[in-house]
């Protein structure tokens, strides 16, 4: 039977989010024979969320390691043909999951899969505009908007991939921030994808998320060389070892 797993690392949580984005777990409408598994790992020296993921295989790292280690540990339990990310503040949509795993049955030659999000802001959906037009994404396009524009043009947190795919890539970019970025970019350029249309997550906006607009991006610069390292040794060819 077919398995997708959610992963989920959490970092001091606020217990109100979490417990949202349990539910929103339970509350999955999957297609016919497919199951879940909610994977939480949690970043810190003090973990104190076991109590409030309800249903997750949850485990604590016992020490601080950052967003994408935490991530990448608990990629090493996942038992998913499909991975997705469900940041604990986020909020995935019942029928999310469905509508993105149905996208990998339509085309089979994609190796990611994303939707839309709203913008979650005091409990009021705020529409997100689309920065990149919606259907198949054909590999390499992503990269060129990225050198263009320094941004990835999809919004990445909603990502669902093949589990080994990820693997083989090495999970999510080691970077403070734009972790999600890394990781697309790369794959993104060997692999066409999907930008589905349909809104499948809300993307919560609070002063507390590491990713909030007040909040100086000490390591930009760092973050985006490299990105762009990555980027152009995928190009080089790499993964294909010496010629």
């Amino acid at each position: 039977m077919p398995l997708i797993s959610v992963i989920t690392a959490v970092y001091e949580p606020v217990a109100g989010y979490l417990r949202e984005a349990a539910t929103s777990v339970a509350a999955q409408l999957l297609p016919t024979g497919w199951e879940i598994e909610w994977l939480v790992q949690e970043d810190g020296d003090m973990p104190n969320a076991r109590d409030l993921a309800a249903g997750a295989r949850y485990e604590a790292n016992g020490a601080r390691l950052g967003t994408a280690t935490t991530r990448n540990i608990a990629l090493t339990r996942a038992r998913g043909k499909l991975v997705a990310v469900l940041d604990y503040d986020d909020v995935l949509l019942p029928d999310g999951l469905a509508t993105l795993v149905k996208d990998f049955d339509d085309h089979p030659e994609i190796g990611w899969v994303v939707g839309q999000a709203d913008d979650l802001i005091e409990g009021r959906r705020v529409p997100f505009a689309l920065r990149y037009p919606c259907g198949i994404v054909r590999a390499g396009q992503i990269g060129k908007l990225y050198e263009q524009t320094g941004l990835c043009q999809v919004a990445c947190a909603g990502l669902v991939m093949p589990t080994d795919v990820v693997r083989a890539f090495g999970g999510w970019s080691a970077i403070p921030r734009a972790q999600d970025v890394g990781l697309l970019i790369a794959l993104s350029e060997v692999y066409d994808g999907y930008q589905d249309p349909a809104v499948t997550w809300l993307y919560r906006k609070h002063h507390g998320q590491t990713t909030h607009a007040a909040k100086a991006d000490t390591w930009g610069k760092q973050q985006d060389r490299f990105i762009r390292q990555r980027l152009d040794a995928v190009r080089s060819g790499a993964l294909a070892g010496p010629s």
